[in-house]
């Protein structure tokens, strides 16, 4: 390492100053990104018995993550904690499910805001990135009432963002070490990643398009040998180093400060700073059918090496005043999230299968900016006149800048024997030296709403009123421009193979561009290279919440919502730009039943009908070209989801401790989204793209329990078991798009019909559990050990076609393990063991194929690989 990768905040806040003063010139334009934090209220919600207070008195389906939970259970960042709530599990790579749904069927609020995703391949934020240190409490909301936005399905996650009880400030730091990752040596990395620049992510401007090119339409330009020289600055040398522990520090400072006589001003500020080594060896395998005599063989058989240098940076600021009704909050958070991504592949790929000794690299960076300025205000006018406002306003960026792709063969040209690991023998021309640029710019993203609450009727003894209004509007527009540009490395001769050390080709690459041997040429696409996505949602509501007596609350909600969608794309080669406008009105009602059976029993029953919204890259109507030939191609046509929702639960509180309910729920979802992997029409590759089916309807039975061990004996009274489970049925109709791609040539001719199917990414089972022991020592400092588990079943990761069976993604079973101790006053520790059965991940191809197999060495796996161990050590000091 060139560096020591230990946090500075002053580092830090330097780095974001200096990039903030950058001049927004380029496709690569910046992307930062804030995330509200709200000071309000003086009362803890924090506790785990709070919440479950809260829960309990809610009228809609509403569970929660307090700050306690967060702390006693080691989680570091927002994607972890919604891991532990019933029904919700992370898949890899592809955020949060949600009763075994997509990602896509979830949304994401910030203190109520709207919350646009910082990359193009997910729905919302990744919540990893999210610290935890400014969270005051983890909202979700399983059923839907119509303050909340339409795209409702699976979840509304709502982060609340920490409240002032007492001023503090607080230090922390964290040391990790992965079995399988630290310490690694040869750890590939891109030249200069591990840098300062790196650490911070400033090496993103080095990989930005050359000037010559950056701010003009794509011509075929060809660059002289001097500008292939000089106008691009980042190389293709990859370092090898020792990697690291992972490390972060953070620094968090809460302060009140008395306003008047009876206002106070909350100040809130943190700063996250973090870094991460990963490393995966696995299969990259690709499977395709030629037709009924033939058999599903493998199109693609590699092993793939991937290399991870990611770090995370956040900086969180609020202010909030309060005085008697009124309170007003500004908040701010910038998210920074950058991967240093080497893949290696090697095997062969297309079919060619005596072509055993492929080999190709992916140098990559992904970058991501978000920043998020929210402004919320609430005015209690008097005891039945209530309202309340807020805006954000988003600036957000996602690049890929300068991916380059590099490919050969271990064969050694001249002897025909296999070369060493760090050779390979490759020759110009053919593709075989690609830069790529995409860039997905926010051009604007506003949120608002605004609520208008009116309570009737006299309380009498009771705490509320028997009927209470609600008015409002909330919306947000997204204005996103996408920019995907190549350059290809070209040869004006015929080029005969040589060989090169894979790691430092860039001398030779210099001395073939000086004597003319190679020259760098673009040839994206004029017609496809750059599109529009415009998006405005405009939703008004009313709620009529009554109360006839204590045991009864009956929540009656109606929403419009308009969804004006317009898409601006080309045709390959096409002349004229293409405008989809897809102008939607949707009225969404919806209805919630509490009945109190008595203090310690609640019935519920709630129905709504939302929508679903694809996320971008479903949508988005480029190919993203992967070196493997697997692309990701966009269905610009593809439609919103219209999901009808039925829940029935019972709960039963033995004390403010405990819980246990039983939760039946059933979802038609018309139009359901979902991903398909078949073969490319053009005979090499392999296509991921999306289809709406016709409907999709799922029933199952969510059970959750929170128990003390005191029930069974005394001597286990400092122990608490919680446990939820979700079992899960579902069934497809499919659409005529998705039969013309999944049903066989042949089914035409023999009359066979397809096989009947769950909806993709539908889990049958999520399990989580987590058992915990409390102590006390006789200085009444609290120590907490807990075991944390979760899985969920085989799930379809996507549909197969043209003979094959679907893919599908396997139990992946993990068990973590969290101590928690409060030394002194004022030190704390937290030491966890995360993935202590290091299992495999793994997706593979069904069994029920419609053809024979002939299966690459019997291997059915299309990924596969193991995350190691992770042990980590935290130490804060608070004062």
């Amino acid at each position: 390492m060139k560096i020591n990768k230990l946090s500075i905040a002053v580092v830090f806040l330097s780095g974001s100053m200096f990039y903030a003063q950058e001049t927004k010139q380029d496709t690569i334009i910046k992307e930062k990104k804030i995330d509200g934090v709200v000071i309000q209220g003086s009362s803890n919600k924090k506790t785990e018995t709070a919440v479950l207070g809260e829960q309990k008195k809610a009228i809609i389906q509403k569970q929660a993550i307090s700050a306690e939970e967060i702390s006693r259970k080691g989680i570091s960042n927002v994607e972890q904690g919604l891991t532990k709530v019933t029904g919700i599990t992370t898949v890899e790579g592809r955020g949060l499910f949600v009763r075994g749904l997509e990602e896509r069927y979830n949304y994401l609020l910030i203190n109520g805001l709207g919350s646009p995703s910082n990359n193009p391949f997910q729905k919302i934020i990744a919540l990893k990135q999210f610290p935890t240190d400014v969270v005051g409490k983890l909202n979700i909301y399983k059923t839907f009432n119509s303050n909340l936005y339409g795209d409702f399905a699976g979840a509304t996650f709502d982060i609340e963002t920490l409240t002032i009880d007492k001023p503090f400030t607080k230090i922390e730091f964290s040391v990790g070490v992965n079995t399988l990752s630290t310490f690694r040596n040869n750890f590939k990395i891109a030249e200069g990643a591990d840098g300062m620049n790196g650490y911070l992510g400033l090496n993103s401007r080095d990989r930005r398009l050359p000037d010559e090119i950056r701010n003009s339409r794509p011509d075929n330009y060809k660059f002289t040998p001097d500008q292939s020289l000089n106008s691009f600055k980042d190389s293709w040398n990859v370092d090898n180093v020792k990697s690291m522990p992972n490390t972060s520090i953070g620094f968090t400072t809460a302060q009140k400060v008395k306003m008047g006589e009876t206002g106070n001003l909350g100040i809130l500020f943190s700063l996250n700073q973090g870094s991460k080594f990963e490393y995966k060896d696995g299969d990259n395998n690709q499977f395709k059918g030629q037709g009924k005599n033939s058999f599903i063989e493998n199109m693609n058989y590699l092993n793939r090496k991937q290399y991870n240098y990611e770090t995370e940076s956040s900086v969180l600021l609020g202010l909030g005043y309060k005085n008697k009704g009124t309170n007003v909050n500004l908040n701010a958070i910038y998210l920074q999230n950058v991967n240093n991504i080497i893949e290696d592949n090697y095997g062969y790929k297309d079919g060619q299968v005596l072509n055993k000794t492929t080999f190709f690299r992916t140098n990559q960076l992904d970058i991501s900016r978000f920043l998020d300025l929210q402004l919320t205000a609430s005015q209690k006018i008097n005891e039945r006149h209530q309202v309340k406002a807020g805006a954000s306003y988003v600036i957000n960026n996602y690049q890929q800048p300068d991916r380059k792709i590099i490919e050969g063969n271990r064969i050694d040209p001249t002897t025909g024997n296999t070369l060493s690991n760090d050779n390979i023998a490759m020759r110009y021309g053919g593709n075989n030296i690609i830069r790529q640029y995409l860039d997905v710019d926010s051009r604007f993203y506003g949120s608002a709403f605004a609520e208008y609450q009116l309570s009737l009727g006299e309380k009498g003894d009771r705490k509320d009123f028997p009927i209470q209004i609600a008015v409002g509007y909330n919306g947000f527009s997204d204005f996103r421009k996408t920019s995907y540009r190549f350059i290809f490395g070209r040869t004006s001769t015929s080029s005969a193979p040589f060989v090169i050390n894979i790691d430092t080709p860039q001398d030779i690459f210099n001395a073939s561009l000086r004597n003319g041997d190679l020259y760098y040429q673009e040839g994206s696409d004029v017609s496809q290279y750059y599109s529009s996505f415009y998006q405005i949602i405009n939703g008004g509501y009313a709620n009529v919440n009554l109360k006839p007596s204590d045991s009864w609350d009956i929540l009656l909600g109606a929403r419009y919502e308009n969804d004006m969608t317009l898409i601006r794309y080309s045709e390959q080669s096409a002349e004229n730009k293409i405008n989809l406008d897809k102008n939607k009105n949707f009225f969404l009602p919806s209805i919630s039943v509490k009945k109190a059976l008595n203090n310690k029993n609640n019935l519920r029953f709630s129905f709504s009908k939302t929508v679903t919204r694809p996320i971008l890259i479903e949508t988005m109507p480029i190919t993203y070209i992967n070196p493997d030939n697997v692309n990701i191609v966009g269905n610009p046509a593809i439609q919103n989801s219209e999901n009808y929702n039925f829940d029935l639960k019972w709960e039963y509180f033995p004390t403010n401790k405990e819980m246990f309910a039983v939760n039946l729920f059933a979802k038609r979802i018309d139009n359901a989204i979902e991903r398909s992997l078949v073969a490319s029409g053009n005979a090499t590759g392999s296509t991921i793209t999306f289809f709406n089916a016709k409907k999709a309807d799922l029933f199952g039975i969510e059970l959750e329990g929170i128990f003390s061990l005191g029930r069974i004996s005394e001597a286990l009274r400092s122990f608490t078991l919680g446990a939820n489970a979700t079992i899960m049925h579902s069934d497809v109709e499919r659409s005529q798009d998705q039969l013309n791609m999944e049903r066989p040539d042949w089914f035409a001719l023999t009359g066979e019909t397809l096989r009947k199917r769950g909806l993709q990414g539908a889990s049958p089972y999520t399990i989580n559990a987590d058992l915990k022991y409390e102590l006390k020592n006789r200085n009444n400092l609290a120590h907490t050990f807990s075991l944390v588990y979760n899985v969920s079943g085989s799930k379809i990761y996507a549909t197969g076609g043209a003979g094959t069976d679907n893919y599908y993604e396997k139990p992946f079973n993990q068990i973590d393990f969290v101590y928690q101790g409060q030394l002194t006053k004022n030190w704390n520790v937290k030491f966890a063991v995360q993935n202590l059965l290091d299992s495999k991940y793994k997706i593979l191809i069904g069994d029920k194929n419609y053809l024979p197999t002939n299966f690459e060495q019997g291997n059915n796996t299309l990924t596969n690989y193991y995350r190691g161990t992770t042990f980590n050590l935290t130490v804060g000091y608070t004062f």
